[in-house]
């Protein structure tokens, strides 16, 4: 079963908090699938995986820019399948998981500065627990995440 856990943004911004959690499933040697629901979302965090870092490299891309299957990180929109084989499914702005047992891992990222956001991290977290999914909670701080549930 998929093991769901839930990334409470506090500190810094999803664009900078993103690429350090997808070069932890880099390294090891996992695919990821990024979801999302906006393409101006898509685009943005598309550009801030290129240039978070000067010394890091996550190879990445959309549908835009080539084949699925040669991308180890996907950004795709929702309703866009597994295309590039992923083991872990990260879902920004509430986007549907109808495909959640497909993956191992799934990462639920939600910002603390928007309440519709919270609200539907909320439900999630709801509807997992009501479905026997086992979900774990990290909150976000100055020094990085510590796991709260």
């Amino acid at each position: 079963m998929t093991e769901v856990s839930f990334y409470h943004l506090q500190a810094e911004p999803l664009e900078r908090a993103l690429p350090r959690l997808l070069e932890k499933v880099s390294e090891r040697g996992m695919r990821a699938l990024v979801r999302f629901k906006t393409e101006d979302l898509q685009d943005l965090l598309n550009t801030a995986l290129w240039t978070y870092s000067a010394g890091s490299f996550l190879p990445h891309g959309t549908a835009q820019e080539g084949p699925a299957d040669q991308q180890p990180i996907f950004l795709a929109l929702e309703g866009e399948e597994n295309l590039n084989r992923s083991d872990v499914l990260v879902l920004l702005e509430n986007s549907e998981a109808a495909d959640l047992n497909d993956f191992e891992r799934c990462l639920y990222m939600f910002d603390s500065n928007d309440d519709a956001a919270l609200d539907a991290a909320r439900n999630r977290w709801k509807q997992f627990k009501s479905e026997g999914v086992n979900v774990t909670y990290w909150q976000q701080t100055e020094t990085g995440w510590q796991k709260k549930a």
